[in-house]
């Protein structure tokens, strides 16, 4: 496998989180979600991850993107009203 596969595919997830999160973003801009609702969408997802089960990788993977999640909550577009 090349390089640029293998990096490719590394990254894509964390590259389609990102761009999920600038969709919220805009629905929450253009008033087409709530901003409690982009939240709930985003700490759903989190628990989601947190609570997962699975071998013990699969659950650090998982705990791994529920941290991230919980990051984006944490920023600045997104802090509690």
């Amino acid at each position: 496998m090349s390089h640029s596969l293998e990096v490719e595919i590394r990254f894509s997830g964390l590259a389609a989180l990102y761009i999920c999160e600038s969709l919220l973003l805009a629905l929450d801009d253009q008033n087409v979600l709530s901003h409690d609702e982009v939240r709930g969408v985003l700490e759903d997802a989190a628990a989601a991850h947190r609570n997962a089960e699975g071998t013990p990788q699969q659950i650090e993977e998982h705990h791994a993107v529920a941290a991230i999640i919980e990051r984006i909550l944490g920023g600045k577009h997104l802090a509690q009203n």
